[in-house]
């Protein structure tokens, strides 16, 4: 089986950019991770997340790929040159001018955000969980897209698939921190079947932060947690009692 990512059609009608939203499809990972794993943090076999994430660099014709080390954050980093994953800095978005670097943006429940400025050359990629939507990754990845020359008017913003609110059930204390951020939160959340507990929708949340930001907005519509032969899901694995997972990978490039 070969490398099929999803793709949207905002995304690859822009010139000089290539994109890809990759499955668990034409991957050489094994077991619970079977597919195309991208998780170098997973416990997943190394030589075989190498050769996975290098089948991604392939497929969009790219130099390097470059994976941020996810911490939740609102950091976005501006590079032109690529790292090595060990030295991969602390953040959960990353932006460039340079064409051949592949950004990644790796996930199994949050949101990836794929990021392109329809005429100034700036690409980005984002990892949005709740703490990351919450405190900002969103604008921190526009700011930093600014920085570069883009212009808000200007960039298509995407998010790739994701945990739906039908699947997606939280504590009190979770919701507690959204209306705390903003009363207006609530509107995100609705009963679960549990007496004090919510359902969230997290990829409504990120969508209406990237509209308020005032970007081109979009959405691939997809579910992580109810597709098992495409997507890796973190609740699904706890749900199993899996001792670990894999990690999807939403990659962007400004193409050499």
């Amino acid at each position: 089986m070969s490398v099929a990512p999803l793709e949207h059609e905002k995304l690859s009608a822009i010139g000089g950019v290539k994109h890809g939203f990759f499955t668990r499809e034409g991957g050489v990972s094994e077991g619970i991770y079977a597919g195309l794993n991208s998780g170098l943090g997973s416990s997943d076999k190394r030589e075989h997340v190498i050769e996975n994430r290098q089948r991604i660099t392939d497929h969009l014709g790219g130099r390097h790929l470059l994976t941020v080390h996810q911490v939740h954050s609102a950091i976005c980093v501006r590079t032109t040159a690529a790292w090595r994953p060990e030295n991969a800095p602390r953040a959960d978005a990353v932006v460039t001018t340079e064409p051949g670097l592949v950004l990644c943006a790796q996930a199994a429940d949050c949101g990836p955000i794929l990021f392109a400025d329809t005429k100034a050359g700036v690409v980005g990629a984002a990892h949005a969980g709740w703490k990351g939507a919450l405190y900002g990754v969103v604008e921190a990845t526009i700011e930093a897209m600014e920085a570069e020359g883009a212009t808000r008017g200007t960039i298509v913003a995407v998010l790739g698939p994701s945990i739906s609110a039908r699947n997606y059930e939280v504590g009190p204390e979770f919701k507690d921190r959204f209306t705390t951020e903003d009363q207006d939160n609530e509107r995100y959340f609705t009963p679960s079947e549990r007496d004090g507990h919510a359902m969230f929708d997290l990829q409504a949340y990120t969508l209406d932060r990237l509209q308020k930001a005032g970007v081109e907005t979009h959405t691939v519509g997809r579910c992580t947690y109810e597709e098992p032969d495409l997507f890796y899901s973190y609740r699904r694995t706890t749900h199993r009692g899996e001792q670990d997972y894999g990690r999807l990978a939403s990659a962007i490039m400004l193409t050499l």
